[in-house]
């Protein structure tokens, strides 16, 4: 009807509006491999990236607003947090949103940029909201971001924001397709390490593990029902020089379980740090003492 407020044309519009300037973050990282993959457009030279996606060559085309192609350098690369670094060849226009806080059940805006510079726009909703959690690959990610949608992997890396605007950080694909946000608070924490070190030193025992459980015989000592049992260790590494041996239990580090808390208690804060280990052994519990290396 004339003159009736059309809603939906309003969403629609401002979604347009939205995707527009969030775009300008979105950009196309083509390799030698012929692959490729989103990126994130952080400071005027400097890109993000998934890190499991971004093909391992150095050199790499990125196409950034206008179309235009700049050539880039991969700085640094990190497996824990799923964060990879590029350096381009020459500063481009760039504002950064300041940072949203994820909520959920709020709407949010994935955009990637495929290798001919075309925008790709998903919207989604914010699925899950959980606290710090640690990877497998023992990164520390500041909130655990899950999105109701699907991305294709070329779209991966790109950047993730709210429906004001602001950055909720960088979209990366986790088990079984699931779409996660590495959020803009790890990118802040990551990202300058990454440019200064290349890397991001995460502490080392040295030892493998497997979770067992504790014989029923030996729980009243051990105070808890499961462990890590060592399989094998490293010569010369901290676990070596400070007596563990394969086939202790690895009940406890600093006090926390090992079980489930290694990864956080081998965070890079703890490089150079001297660790308490208390382990069964033949019976009994045992206390050694380790100095966290960097891992190789």
């Amino acid at each position: 009807m004339p003159g009736k407020k059309n809603i939906l044309a309003e969403i629609s519009a401002a979604l347009v509006e939205q995707t527009s300037a969030g775009g300008r973050l979105a950009v196309a990282i083509d390799s030698a491999s012929g692959r490729g993959v989103s990126g994130t457009l952080w400071a005027p030279d400097v890109v993000v990236a998934s890190e499991q996606s971004l093909p391992t060559s150095d050199r790499h085309e990125v196409t950034v607003a206008e179309g235009a192609v700049v050539g880039a350098s991969t700085i640094g690369r990190d497996a824990g947090t799923n964060v990879a670094v590029l350096r381009l060849e020459q500063a481009v226009p760039h504002v950064r949103p300041e940072a949203a806080e994820p909520r959920v059940g709020a709407i949010a805006l994935v955009i990637g940029e495929d290798a001919g510079g075309l925008k790709r726009v998903r919207l989604a909703v914010v699925n899950t909201v959980a606290p710090e959690w640690h990877s497998r690959a023992g990164g520390r990610i500041e909130r655990r971001v899950v999105l109701d949608t699907r991305i294709a992997p070329a779209e991966e890396g790109g950047p993730v924001f709210d429906a004001s605007g602001a950055l909720l950080g960088m979209s990366t694909l986790g088990p079984r397709g699931q779409v996660l946000v590495i959020p803009t608070a790890t990118l802040e924490r990551i990202v300058p390490r990454l440019l200064q070190d290349g890397r991001v030193a995460r502490g080392w025992l040295g030892i493998a593990l497997h979770p067992v459980a504790v014989a029923d015989n030996l729980r009243e000592a051990a105070k808890q029902e499961s462990g890590m049992m060592v399989m094998s260790v490293v010569a010369d590494g901290p676990a070596a020089n400070a007596g563990v041996a394969a086939g202790d239990i690895l009940l406890t580090l600093d006090g926390s379980p090992a079980l489930g808390g290694l990864s956080a208690a081998l965070e890079s804060e703890s490089v150079g740090r001297e660790v308490e280990l208390r382990l069964l052994r033949g019976g009994g519990v045992v206390t050694l003492r380790a100095t966290v290396s960097p891992r190789p």
